[in-house]
């Protein structure tokens, strides 16, 4: 006889600290740890209800005072490129992708300490050591690349890295889990490239969505993610079409947020084949 079970994971939720996004504002996250035979069967599913992963944890806000952090996704079937997106593509025309196993080299560590003196020097990730990177890159317990950009040597000069980005395979999509690149090339707009690289890559395959973690309204350093077309947004327990920037502020207000315990109950889990 044959049954199914719900993978039944525990929940846990961080201590409130200061949000580095929204000036005011207090984070905190909601998290369960991704291990087990179970680990890609349960990112699969909470992914798509507005978690990311980090090493072997999956995490969603779940802040005391607003609900501002919107998972975001492109829908491959419906995206095309804006004008600026095209004139992005054509000067990266030369750039060369290379796609290998999650593994940290030096060179990889160097260009990331470069973006993070030059993009996020106060970030949370802005005191982060070589040991910690490799830990970042490497401990996953699901199908992730190491994807690399390379701008091919003229006159028999080595190859740059260019960018580098950390991506999950879920079953119906691309996570960016993050990426970072060379910020001195800013004609390149690399930042931009890598996602439209993304999409690429994606409709390749044959999967429908690239995750591109959180949008906030009202954040500065989020606003680029606005810029892509067929963009959904994971909102009240379900992906929306995006609309406006403005459209959002109500979710900036206390009262937004659902008690944790509700949160919880609400997630929909995949099921566990019992044996017989």
């Amino acid at each position: 006889m044959r049954h199914s079970l719900p993978i039944a994971p525990q929940f846990y939720v961080t201590a409130p600290q200061p949000c580095p996004y929204l000036k005011g504002r207090m984070e905190r996250k909601l998290f369960t740890s991704l291990q087990g035979d179970d680990a890609e069967r349960l990112s699969d599913s909470l992914s798509k209800q507005g978690f990311r992963r980090s090493q072997n944890v999956l995490y969603r806000p779940s802040c005391p005072e607003c609900t501002a952090c919107l998972s975001a996704r492109i829908r491959i079937a419906d995206f095309t490129p804006s004008k600026s997106q095209r004139r992005v593509l054509r000067r990266t025309r030369d750039i060369r992708r290379e796609v290998s196993s999650p593994w940290a080299t030096e060179e990889h560590y160097a260009l990331f300490r470069d973006y993070l003196d030059a993009r996020h020097i106060n970030g949370g990730m802005a005191d982060m050591d070589i040991f910690e990177f490799a830990s970042m890159v490497e401990e996953t317990p699901i199908r992730t690349r190491l994807i690399e950009y390379w701008l091919p040597g003229e006159d028999g000069t080595e190859a740059e890295l260019l960018a580098v980005c950390l991506t999950d395979v879920l079953d119906d999509g691309l996570s960016m889990v993050y990426s970072f690149y060379a910020t001195e090339h800013g004609r390149l707009s690399l930042g931009t490239y890598v996602i439209l690289d993304h999409v690429e890559i994606a409709r390749e395959a044959g999967l429908p969505h690239v995750y591109l973690g959180y949008w906030i309204p009202g954040s500065v350093k989020m606003d680029y993610k606005a810029n892509f077309s067929a963009l959904e947004v994971y909102r009240h327990g379900e992906w929306q079409e995006y609309r406006r920037s403005v459209d959002y502020r109500a979710d900036t207000h206390p009262l937004a947020t659902a008690p944790v315990a509700e949160q919880v109950s609400g997630l929909t889990l995949p099921d566990r084949r019992a044996r017989r």
